[in-house]
């Protein structure tokens, strides 16, 4: 299987997304690192998709951004060349699915957390603040970026209810547009470049990457739990 990859990086610092299987990201001090890491993020991610996984997985850069932001703590702006393409009702269908699906799961991993406010890792600070702690934090970081997203679109979300319920009403809204389809390309805030490809690739992404950070916390301090949705491999 080869997949296509996209290289967001600060310098050194690297930040490498496989465009399919949407979502998939892997990060690190180097290129070298992050392609050491996507065979194996690839392979979890195919495996929470219920999806075959190939025998042989190879990673190739179709496309480069090299960026200013904080890419070392995952800030990051790109938007892929192929996140610019109309999509077919069928594409939007099986997205939405997987975006949908995350956020259920991810609802599921934070409901399994014995205590949510509790939590052994080290309080850290990054450019956008304090970094999630508990299983609360990380789960309301995830869950208020809905409106965020779909705001920058031109859909008026909003965050209320669980990320499921919340996330379920966005795309509600969004489909009350006769030319959703169209995947229009628009300015966001800060000069960000959007649109709805690219707001469900964010969404599993920032799922994947919060819910793997829980799922890690939670085996940390609480020791080993039967709930990993997400097929993490750590």
């Amino acid at each position: 299987m080869k997949v296509e990859c996209v290289w967001e990086h600060n310098g050194d610092d690297t930040l490498l997304y496989a465009i399919n299987p949407v979502g998939v990201c892997t990060r690190g001090p180097d290129l070298k690192i992050a392609l050491e890491k996507m065979q194996q993020e690839v392979i979890s991610c195919l495996k929470w998709q219920n999806a075959p996984v190939p025998a042989d997985i190879c990673a190739a850069i179709v496309q480069e951004k090299s960026s200013t932001l904080h890419i070392a703590d995952a800030d990051s702006d790109v938007i892929f060349e192929t996140e610019t393409l109309p999509l077919s009702m069928e594409e939007y269908i099986a997205l939405k699915r997987l975006a949908l699906k995350s956020a259920e799961d991810f609802l599921q991993l934070y409901l399994s957390i014995p205590d949510a406010d509790v939590s052994s890792n080290p309080g850290r600070e990054t450019f956008y603040g304090k970094v999630p702690r508990t299983a609360q934090e990380m789960y309301e970081h995830t869950k208020n970026v809905n409106a965020y997203y779909f705001n920058e679109i031109g859909i008026p979300a909003d965050n209320e209810g669980t990320i499921l319920e919340c996330r379920e009403r966005g795309f509600a809204l969004l489909e009350k547009s006769a030319s959703f389809l169209d995947n229009p390309v628009v300015e966001g805030s800060y000069g960000e470049i959007w649109s709805l490809r690219k707001v469900l690739r964010r969404f599993l992404w920032h799922d994947r990457i919060h819910a793997k950070a829980m799922y890690r916390m939670a085996q940390k301090t609480f020791g080993k739990t039967g709930c990993n949705p997400f097929m993490f491999a750590l």
